[in-house]
C-alpha cells in the first residue's frame, strides 16, 4: 500500500511558487492498479518520486507498506563508469538479491551482449533505458511506478521479452502509471485519477476520469 495524508509539496520557480500537490490525500492498495493522467508541466515526475521515496513532502505524511519499485527510467544508484554487469550485481546486493541471478537475467532480457561490459556511460539511450527497465523486473516488486509508459524501443526482441516479463509480474503485483496519455493507462489500470491545479481527484473507472480530463484539456 501507498497512502498520501494532507500532502502539500511546491517548488520556487524563479519567479512564482509552482504547487504540484496541494493538501492531497489518497491511498493505493496492492491488487487495484492505478493510472493517474496529468498533463505535461503538473508534476507527474514529482508524483512519482515522491512515491518511490525520492522526494520528500513539504508537509504531510506518506505510508508505504510494501514492496516498491524505483519509477521506470530511473537510474540512480546506477554509476555511468561502471558495466551493467558491476551495476546489476551491486543493486542486488544491495537489494539482498543473489547477484548471478541478477546479472543473467538482465543480460538475457537487454540483449546488448558484449556491450553489457562496457561502461554504462557509453550507452544509447535506448541501451540505457533497456538496462533500468531489465534491472526493474529483476527485482520483483509488489508496486511497480511508471513514469509515461514503457521504455521506448526499437529492438522488437526486448519488447517481447519485457512484456512477457511484466505481464507475469503483473499477476501478482500492482502498477501505478502516470501519463498525459489516456491510452498508456488502458494496458495497466483498473482505476484512473486526475492530477490538476494541485489536486487528485480518484475515480472508480479510466473513463470517468478521462471526461474530466478531457474537459480540463479542451476548456
Amino acid at each position: 500500500m501507498i497512502a498520501f495524508e494532507n500532502v502539500s509539496k511546491s517548488f520556487w520557480t524563479g519567479r512564482d511558487r509552482k504547487v504540484i500537490l496541494d493538501q492531497v490525500s489518497f491511498k493505493v492498495e496492492l491488487g487495484n492498479s492505478l493510472g493517474v493522467l496529468a498533463r505535461n508541466g503538473t508534476g507527474k515526475t514529482t508524483l512519482i518520486n515522491m512515491m518511490a521515496g525520492l522526494e520528500k513532502p513539504d508537509e504531510g505524511k506518506i505510508t508505504r507498506t510494501s514492496r516498491i519499485s524505483f519509477p521506470l527510467g530511473f537510474m540512480g544508484g546506477i554509476t555511468s563508469k561502471h558495466s551493467a554487469t558491476e551495476n546489476a550485481r551491486y543493486i542486488a546486493r544491495l537489494y539482498g538479491l543473489d547477484p548471478d541471478y541478477v546479472e543473467s537475467f538482465c543480460r538475457w532480457l537487454t540483449g546488448i551482449d558484449h556491450y553489457f561490459d562496457q561502461p554504462v556511460g557509453t550507452y544509447s539511450s535506448g541501451m540505457r533505458s533497456r538496462f533500468s527497465f531489465s534491472l526493474m523486473l529483476a527485482l520483483e516488486f509488489d508496486i511497480y511506478l511508471i513514469d509515461e509508459g514503457m521504455p521506448s524501443s526499437t529492438d522488437v526482441e526486448f519488447n517481447r521479452k519485457a512484456g512477457m516479463v511484466l505481464r507475469q509480474r503483473l499477476k501478482n503485483a500492482t502498477v501505478i502509471v502516470v501519463s498525459h496519455q489516456p491510452r498508456t493507462l488502458e494496458k495497466f489500470c483498473r482505476s484512473a485519477a486526475v492530477m490538476r491545479n494541485g489536486r487528485i481527484y480518484m475515480f472508480d473507472s479510466l473513463e470517468e476520469a478521462k471526461r474530466l480530463y478531457d474537459y480540463e484539456t479542451h476548456s
